[in-house]
Formats: structure tokens, sequence, C-alpha cells
């Protein structure tokens, strides 16, 4: 699990169908949205393009938490796109690492890794945990019966999305002992966007409660922190408001799990992959 670091100095019936209602359109707003063409990027493209560096193309070889991010992201895109929901909290699974994830929608994305990702779960009986989807996505398992639902080759799947929509470049690199195919920024643009968008979440635009923020802020927030790619974002800050971001990140991914996301309007998934991390 990773930690954020600090630089050097630095009831009626009535009003149940009401509520049933709303939530409905709700649920159907945010579909419609996630599953437009005005959502440029997903929250594992996002994730990816954080940990890459510009020049380089490829991620940090120290970095060994970006693997399960990824997978993390692929169950919160999912929720958002109303594919997958938490069982409901009861007596004896009110804890999010104990509630399983229930299937909601088969209904294709367009999205390789997601539909990949719907496949398994259509396909496995009983339901698994947040934790285990992740571990079960990632192929940390001891049970040989279980590979079979690892997903390969995610990184260069996602740079790939990422190159054709031109936001990323290919190339080939020679170290010493072997060739490596790796995938610089061409966009910058767009990273910039990416990188700007978290600053602000956590400076000029930030509300102090989780619960008022945009849910694919927050859950990049949460994705970026579990891959170890979250200082990245600040990284070109001034010194006083890299302290603040860092802080208030701190503060904010330092929250109980279970007791935010058993709140009204809360994102479940959000909170039950960051409750996954700590546990990990």
């Amino acid at each position: 699990m990773t930690t954020l670091t600090r630089r050097g100095r630095r009831a009626d019936v009535g009003q149940e169908n009401r509520v049933d209602s709303e939530d409905y359109i709700k649920d159907k707003d945010e579909e419609e949205s996630a599953d437009s063409k005005d959502i440029r990027l997903t929250l594992m493209e996002e994730v990816l393009l954080l940990g890459l560096k510009d020049k380089e193309g490829y991620t940090s070889f120290w970095n060994d938490c970006i693997s399960s991010g990824l997978r993390g992201g692929i169950l919160i895109e999912l929720f958002l796109r109303n594919r997958v929901v938490l069982e409901p909290s009861t007596l004896r699974k009110k804890r999010l690492t104990d509630r399983k994830v229930l299937l909601k929608s088969d209904t294709p994305t367009g999205d390789v890794l997601l539909d990949e990702t719907l496949k398994h779960m259509k396909a496995t009986e009983p339901a698994e945990t947040v934790q285990s989807w992740i571990e079960l996505l990632t192929g940390e398992t001891w049970n040989p019966f279980k590979l079979q639902y690892q997903l390969r080759n995610v990184r260069e799947r996602i740079a790939k999305n990422l190159v054709e929509k031109g936001i990323l470049t290919t190339e080939k690199q020679n170290f010493l002992l072997f060739d490596m195919t790796t995938h610089p920024v061409s966009n910058t643009t767009e990273k910039q966007r990416l990188v700007k968008k978290l600053q602000e979440s956590l400076l000029e635009k930030w509300v102090n409660d989780p619960h008022r923020m945009d849910r694919r802020t927050l859950a990049l927030l949460v994705l970026a922190h579990s891959s170890d790619v979250l200082e990245n974002a600040f990284s070109s800050l001034s010194d006083e408001k890299y302290d603040m971001a860092m802080t208030r990140s701190k503060e904010l991914l330092d929250l109980d799990p279970d007791t935010e996301g058993n709140k009204p309007n809360t994102c479940e998934m959000i909170w039950a992959v960051l409750s996954a991390f700590n546990k990990s």
C-alpha cells in the first residue's frame, strides 16, 4: 500500500417511491453522461497517463502498485456506468469489504477491458467482493481455477487506447539487454488538463467535503493515490501549494471508508476500493 509523502522542506410509501424515482433518474443521467463521447478518458487511462514519464513513455520501474490500481479503476468505472452495484448493507455485511459486487447490467460499454470484466462477472458464482475482484483481475490468487479471470497486458492495452486517441505515441527503446515498446506523451495539453483538474480540486476548488466533490475527480484522487502516482500531479506546484495539496489529499484519504461509504448519496464503490487498498 502506498503512503503520501511530503517534499523535503516542503417512511412512507409515497416518499419511498419518490426517492426510488429520483435515484433512477440520477442513475440514468450518470450512465448517459459516463457513456457519452464528452468523457474523453476512462479512469484507467487517466491513472496510466499520470504515471507515465512524458518523454520516456513508461512508468517507474519501482512502482508495484499501479497494476492493482488500474483494476480498482475498472470496478469504479463499471459502477459509474451503472453496470455493477454493491450488495445492500446488512447487519452482517455492513463493512464495504464484506459486500459483494453484483452485476446490474451486462450491456457492453465499448471498452475492451470493461467488457471483458463484465463477462467474467457474469460467469462468476457466487459473487466476489471488491478486494477479491482486484486480486483476481490482477492474477494474485492461489486458486488455479480462478487464474482465468486475470486481465493480461492491461497497461499495454490502455496505452494503445491512448495512442488511438492521439495522446500517446509508440516508440521502441533499447535497454542494453532488451528492447521495450514505450509510449511517450505526444499530447501534453491533455495531460496538463488532467494535472490541473487534480490540483484545482485540492486548491482553488477545494470544498472540504468528499461528498460535494465531482465523483470522477474523487475517484481519480483515490486511484492515483492507490497507484502511487498522485504526487506526480503536484510536482509542478510551489512548495507552499504542494504542501497544502498533499495535506488536504492526506486528510481526504485518511477518512474512514465505511463511514463515508454509508452516508446518503455517496459513491459506495469509490470508498470500497479505497477500503480494499487500505487492507492490502
